[in-house]
């Protein structure tokens, strides 16, 4: 049976019994500040391990119960799993008991016991009134239907009960994600001599392991697990569910406070601004659009604003998206759930859900924006990855689609070609990497591309298509170079477009002289075979004709092959140029070598003409130049 995968906590009023409810359960103090043993309350979370009867061990983490220390509690209560809702016999429920348990139920903690201690205080009269005051106070709660026990921890009434009951819970709930990326919220930073930094927290999600390259967030720092602790005992890995120790390489305790995040390098970009879902306490005051609040959220605190996306005030009881816009940066992922207390005076008045943790800043009041939130608060799979696509300006990798969707790569992985089949998103490859991007844009793409191609078609006949970083420049500025190209290869793929070098063209072009050009194009040819290695001019063949035009005819003659440029306005038929190829090579076989004027007299022509012929074939490295004479390259 595997460990410390199960998170259990207490939660309840100052002085109702917790801390020593938990040394009764397991035999450790977890009053561990001297300040704490002289006032007698817990201030800081403590930790310990806890044996059930099954041999399962649990991790067992005590909040402070007074007001003044919320932000302890919170940052204990969001890595439970299973909690313990105390409440002392002898007082009943009280108001950090009820904010407690409005904690608990903004967190969603789904399984916990309902604990009633110090027993032996009071007559069976008054504990069945307390018991009938608890179940009214969790009525419509996560803890609705928690068993109940009382105890006592003086006397170890119900102890061996509570065990029991913890056991069972524990075996009913699921344990944390070990298979996603680690994720570990820091509750407490220390020095510990000849060992440096150790940080130690609950891991929400993954795997950690010793020697591992681990990034600190939101700080950006990159260091190394030194080593690794599960109540006080030292491993190799930690997994998700587990109460961890961290020994961190190279980095100091003034540089981390509760709050940050021990994760793996690139896996999370911290934020200033959350999608949220919000639930509004039915006892706090309405809450107005940008009212300053204070966010909770796994160990972290921070200041920011409520933006109301569809109203402007916000009445108690009800549920609304909004953007929180926060003064300092925090980690999150789609789905983490929150607490808000009002900035002052500090009490819990809300909470809810991360719908998504990388977001814009959005206009109010918009239809699609609202049906954009609630897809992605639905959650489901499928619907996340096509709003996501939807969203998405250019193709996504799919490390990055499955982040942004918040899913897993295998889930991905099998969702896409159901999504393709469907006509809804479309695969590309680029450079090796996978990209996927929303059908509907794909379509849209590629209706711009082939009205653009056909118009530059019409425009220039003559020519073999557009330029590929023409067509980029005009119409996919905002791709990147491998998201264009990889486009571009779909669409060829589909047999829309083809692509020839540098330039692109719909797939039934093909540059074609108008029928009155022939006869003319035929003359030139003619003129420049009968010139042979004295060929005309260039301007003396295109008079009558406007300067673009003959430009653009010249152009198509020389990539048909029936011309070669040989220098800057200097041509030559292609015949005449391989004739010339043939008569040189022969040449230099038999003598070795070609000087200038042997080839001016081999081809009976001119050093006008045959001196740039010479200096191309060097270019096209048919021959080279050794000293006067050629050889053959």
């Amino acid at each position: 049976m595997a460990d410390d995968f199960i998170i259990v906590g207490t939660a309840g009023h100052v002085d109702h019994g917790k801390t020593v409810l938990v040394r009764a359960l397991t035999g450790v103090d977890t009053d561990r500040l001297r300040e704490e043993k002289e006032r007698g309350i817990s201030i800081e979370l403590g930790f310990a391990p806890l044996t059930l009867p099954s041999g399962r061990t649990l991790g067992l983490v005590d909040v402070p119960g007074h007001e003044r220390f919320i932000r302890q509690m919170l940052a204990g209560a969001g890595g439970m799993d299973l909690v313990m809702w105390v409440v002392a016999a002898d007082e009943g429920v009280m108001p950090q008991t009820r904010e407690h348990l409005d904690i608990i139920n903004l967190l969603r903690v789904k399984r916990g016991v309902l604990v009633l201690t110090k027993v032996d205080l009071v007559d069976g009269d008054w504990l069945d009134l307390v018991e009938e005051e608890v179940r009214e106070a969790v009525a419509g709660t996560v803890l609705e239907h928690a068993p109940l026990v009382r105890v006592s921890a003086v006397t170890g009434q119900g102890i061996d009960d509570l065990r029991e009951i913890l056991d069972r819970e524990a075996a009913a709930t699921p344990p944390k994600e070990a298979g996603g990326l680690a994720r570990l919220p820091v509750d407490r930073v220390f020095k510990v001599a000849g060992f440096g930094t150790v940080v130690t927290g609950t891991l929400w999600s993954g795997r950690l392991k010793v020697g591992q390259n681990v990034a600190l967030m939101p700080q950006g720092l990159i260091t190394r697990v030194r080593g690794l602790q599960v109540h006080g005992r030292g491993v190799e890995e930690g997994v998700a569910g587990q109460r961890v120790a961290v020994n961190l390489a190279g980095v100091e305790v003034g540089q981390l406070e509760r709050g940050c995040v021990v994760t793996e390098p690139g896996a999370f970009a911290p934020t200033t601004r959350l999608d949220a879902e919000l639930y509004l306490l039915p006892t706090a005051r309405a809450l107005a659009h940008r009212t300053r609040v204070r966010l909770y959220l796994g160990t972290a605190e921070a200041f920011g604003r409520v933006l109301l996306l569809d109203r402007d005030e916000m009445a108690p009881g009800e549920t609304a998206f909004v953007q929180l816009v926060l003064e300092e940066t925090v980690v999150a992922a789609r789905g983490d759930r929150f607490v808000l207390r009002s900035y002052s005076p500090m009490t819990t008045i809300g909470g809810g859900e991360v719908v998504e943790a990388r977001v814009r800043r959005h206009k109010r009041y918009r239809p699609e924006v609202l049906a954009s939130l609630a897809v992605r608060r639905q959650g489901d799979p499928a619907a996340l990855v096509r709003e996501t696509l939807a969203a998405a300006a250019a193709p996504v990798s799919w490390p990055e689609l499955a982040e942004r969707a918040g899913i897993q790569e295998p889930d991905l992985r099998e969702l896409l070609p159901q999504l393709v089949a469907a006509g809804q998103a479309e695969v590309l490859e680029a450079e090796g990497t996978r990209l996927a991007v929303a059908a509907d844009l794909m379509r849209q793409w590629e209706a711009r591309l082939r009205q653009a191609l056909a118009d530059y078609h019409r425009q220039y006949p003559l020519r073999p298509g557009l330029p590929r970083e023409s067509l980029r420049s005009r119409l996919f500025s905002r791709l990147e170079g491998r998201q264009f190209l990889a486009c571009l290869s779909h669409w060829e793929r589909e047999g829309r477009i083809k692509t020839d070098g540098a330039f692109v063209f719909l797939a039934d072009f093909s540059p074609r002289p108008a029928p009155e050009e022939e006869p003319w194009l035929a003359g030139v040819r003619e003129a420049y075979r009968a010139g042979w290695q004295q060929p005309p001019d260039w301007h003396e063949v295109t008079v009558g004709l406007p300067a673009e035009k003959a430009e653009e005819l010249l152009a198509y003659l020389v990539r048909q092959g029936d011309l070669v440029k040989v220098a800057e306005d200097l041509y030559f038929h292609r015949e005449a140029v391989e004739a010339a190829q043939e008569q040189i090579a022969a040449y230099i076989r038999q003598h070795g070598g070609i000087l200038l004027g042997e080839a001016r007299d081999l081809l009976a022509s001119s050093r006008k003409y045959i001196l740039p012929l010479l200096e191309y074939f060097d270019r096209i490295k048919f021959t080279k130049r050794v000293g006067d004479k050629r050889i053959l390259y």
